[in-house]
């Protein structure tokens, strides 16, 4: 059934309050915001093109058409990231106030989860996603699965576990602190100092680069807070940023390394127990294009 006027008028009064649940649903499955916002799309032409008379709950609907794209999409994507080069990290998605595509924000959209739910099966991911995060009932999920409503709630439930024991138990900071370290690290990144760096980062910590092939990159995990410091302050530099600024991606407290007008790098942390246990950079100039210019009137010193 095609659309009609009725359907015109709903989607003109609904969908701009529904978008951003139809993108937060595709970007948390798929972890990448160009194919988000493609997922988005398609599902707004679905949307146009179908009586929506019918529909009692449209934000189910949409969420669902969303999901079951999305999870056509996975299967592909799961073949090409096992020929991607070096370490594979998400697309960084800008989740503060001046950000350009509004996000339903919770940890389900950090950088440390979504890196642990590529870890889960297709099916897996989509279930936790679509009970945990947006309350969609196990009898709509199994239509998006193609499953039973049983087997929707055992996904979800094995997707609960892995992902409790990726995380660990030791429990995040708290936002202000969280804020407060990542500034304290910008600081002692832009004044090259080693010590400084070394106190902020646990002696366990990992640096994950994602470069795609596409730049230099370390294409292994670099382990140990001396050694990613001495790194970091290699980079820095050989690169010789402009500035770093101070952002927030996927509901988290991040930097950003500029170079002549352009993002060139964005970095997370993961902070537990007072100190920064994974520093995660994605350099890939494909994952970061959509990111706007971030201007500042700090600049990384030239000696």
């Amino acid at each position: 059934m095609t659309g009609s006027p009725e359907t015109d008028d709903v989607l003109k009064t609904e969908w701009e309050i529904h978008r951003p649940a139809v993108f937060g649903v595709a970007y948390r499955l798929l972890g990448s915001v160009a194919e988000a916002e493609d997922v988005t799309q398609d599902v707004w032409l679905r949307a146009a093109g179908t009586d929506l008379r019918d529909i009692v709950n449209l934000r189910a609907w949409l969420i669902t058409v969303a999901a079951r794209r999305s999870y056509d999409i996975l299967g592909s994507a799961r073949v090409r990231r096992e020929d991607y080069v070096g370490p594979w990290l998400p697309e960084p998605l800008l989740t503060g106030p001046d950000a350009a595509e509004p996000v339903l924000v919770d940890e389900s959209v950090a950088t440390a989860m979504l890196v642990v739910m590529e870890e889960l099966t297709p099916a897996e991911r989509v279930a936790l996603v679509l009970h945990d995060v947006f309350q969609i009932e196990f009898a709509r999920i199994a239509e998006v699965l193609g499953s039973s409503t049983a087997a929707a709630r055992q996904h979800a439930s094995r997707a609960r576990r892995r992902v409790a024991r990726a995380r660990g138990q030791a429990p995040q900071a708290p936002r202000a602190e969280r804020d407060r370290l990542v500034a304290a690290f910008r600081d002692a990144y832009e004044a090259g100092d080693l010590a400084a760096l070394v106190r902020l980062l646990h002696p366990d910590a990992v640096y994950v680069t994602d470069g795609g092939g596409e730049v230099p990159a370390a294409r292994k995990l670099i382990h140990g807070g001396v050694r990613i410091a001495e790194v970091l302050l290699r980079v820095l530099r050989r690169y010789r940023p402009e500035h770093v600024g101070l952002v927030e991606v996927g509901g988290e407290p991040a930097l950003v390394v500029v170079r002549d007008g352009r993002v060139r790098a964005v970095d997370t942390l993961e902070i537990r127990d007072g100190r920064i246990t994974a520093y995660r950079r994605v350099v890939n100039p494909h994952k970061i294009a959509h990111l706007p210019p971030v201007t500042s009137e700090r600049s990384v010193p030239s000696s």
